[in-house]
């Protein structure tokens, strides 16, 4: 019979299953985390949960927050488990459970309550995963929306805010006036220079109501830049009907996840850290680079096996890596195109790193799709391939493959496959990308003159040649014929 999850449980968890290896009663709050959700469960929580079990850093513990209505139904659910988790890793060689015990409470979701956890001195990191759309990011200048609603409201009521970072502001400026050290914020979000981002959104904001404060916190806070990754699939009935069948526990909100994890921090912590480079996480000088190596081969080469893998047929991510064809077409790619675009890191392998990511990329248990790698190529394709083109051409090497690739999702917008069934719109600008796909037929151009994705790069001689060769391929010679003849070289 299955068990339900929570402290009482961890004396007697199911075979099988690992439990906290460490006393939770002995752990104290360090850290407080807003957005604790399922990757954060699945990644920063598992860091630390490991380190417990070294039995060192236990005044590092995790202190759960939330500043939406939403986040309410997460700290009901986890505070019925008193916080615990369950953590399945979906290896394709047997899958694995434990029961993390990282996250000793969970403030009310209550602005006033929150404010006062952060301000308390035993507090030094203030941590966030907040999606990339929750930082208050400009779409059009990357830079900080002032003009946001919430932002307007924070800037204008600054003792009654809104946002995590109106909270955080206030905070900052009581742990000020107490006379405490203020608190580093750390982004654990999935976006470039989450660090920058972060500092960004607070002192934009702090920018709004109070200069003096904002250059106080620019001279005092630290916000380490950081990379992130692990694989995490959303938590629905699938999850949680597994843990009760496989593991015979009773979890309201489990968390699935691959079994890769990747953290490498920038070392800015003036108010210490848990030694998280024990059990993993890299510390280092400058993120940027392993962020760059992650955007192209990880990010770039889920752009290109996304749409040559929908024009084939294939639905899920695990298949399409099982097709010879789609499989050659990224080797090829990300070894002739992708990485030499990349500055050498010292003591990282990018061949081993870029078969890691292939293995990942193959692993049937996530049950990642294709559709959903197919999502907003207006908004992916300038992120994650077109500067990779500008890049190689400002360095003189090869484009082919990477003309391809754009090609690809030309050919994948004008709305069939390649056995003339119906692509289902996966873009907020579907109707005209499809409209200037189906003209690229016989004027390339008409698809590169899209000034909003492809800038000035569409009328750079070499890459829109590249391109025009590429677009006519397909449609005369098929999508599995252009692979091939790419991947032969």
């Amino acid at each position: 019979m299955a068990i339900d999850l929570n402290a009482a449980a961890l004396a007697r968890l199911p075979e099988g299953v690992e439990g906290p290896g460490y006393d939770r009663a002995g752990l104290s709050a360090g850290i407080v985390h807003i957005g604790v959700g399922n990757f954060h469960r699945a990644h920063m929580a598992v860091y630390l949960d490991r380190l417990f079990s070294t039995g060192a850093d236990h005044d590092w513990a995790i202190s759960g927050a939330g500043v939406r209505a939403g986040d309410a139904r997460m700290r009901d659910a986890l505070e019925k488990q008193d916080f615990l988790t369950t953590v399945v890793e979906l290896d394709p060689a047997g899958l694995s459970a434990r029961v993390t015990g990282a996250m000793i409470e969970f403030t009310e979701i209550d602005a006033a309550k929150l404010v006062a956890r952060m301000s308390d001195p035993a507090i030094r990191i203030v941590s966030l995963t907040v999606t990339e759309g929750g930082w208050f990011v400009d779409a059009k200048t990357d830079g900080f929306d002032a003009a946001h609603p919430d932002i307007q409201h924070d800037a204008e009521h600054p003792d009654a805010p809104k946002t995590a970072f109106g909270m955080i502001l206030l905070a900052l400026k009581r742990r000020r006036e107490a006379g405490a050290a203020p608190f580093t914020v750390m982004s654990c979000d999935n976006l470039p220079e989450n660090g920058h981002v972060a500092k960004q959104t607070v002192i934009g904001l702090a920018k709004l109501s109070d200069a003096d404060f904002a250059a106080w916190v620019e001279a005092n806070v630290a916000f380490p830049n950081s990379m992130v990754d692990c694989i995490t699939p959303a938590t629905s009935d699938r999850e949680r009907a597994l843990v009760k069948d496989r593991f015979d526990l009773v979890d309201a909100v489990p968390v699935a996840c691959e079994p890769f994890r990747q953290w490498v921090l920038e070392d800015n912590f003036p108010q210490g850290r848990p030694k998280l480079e024990d059990v993993g996480a890299e510390f280092v000088a400058d993120v940027a680079p392993y962020e760059l190596m992650k955007l192209r081969i990880l990010n770039g080469g889920h752009a290109a096996i996304a749409y040559p893998s929908a024009l084939l047929g294939h639905h899920f991510v695990h298949d399409a890596m099982a097709d010879p064809r789609i499989k050659a077409w990224l080797e090829a790619l990300e070894t002739r195109e992708i990485i030499p675009t990349l500055e050498p890191i010292e003591g990282v392998d990018f061949g081993a790193y870029r078969r890691k990511v292939e293995e990942r990329f193959s692993n049937p248990e996530i049950g990642d799709t294709i559709p959903r790698l197919c999502f907003d190529g207006t908004n992916r394709q300038p992120k994650f391939v077109l500067p990779v083109i500008r890049d190689a051409l400002s360095k003189g090497q090869a484009i082919d493959g990477l003309a391809l690739e754009v090609a690809l999702w030309c050919r994948y917008c004008a709305g069939t496959n390649e056995a003339g069934e119906a692509i289902a719109p996966n873009d907020d600008n579907a109707e005209d990308l499809k409209r200037r796909a189906l003209a690229a037929k016989d004027d390339p151009q008409a698809f590169l003159s899209n000034a909003t994705v492809f800038g000035d790069l569409g009328a750079q001689p070499a890459f829109a040649d590249a391109f025009a060769r590429q677009i006519k391929s397909l449609w005369t010679d098929g999508v599995a014929a252009t692979l091939e003849r790419y991947a032969r070289g």
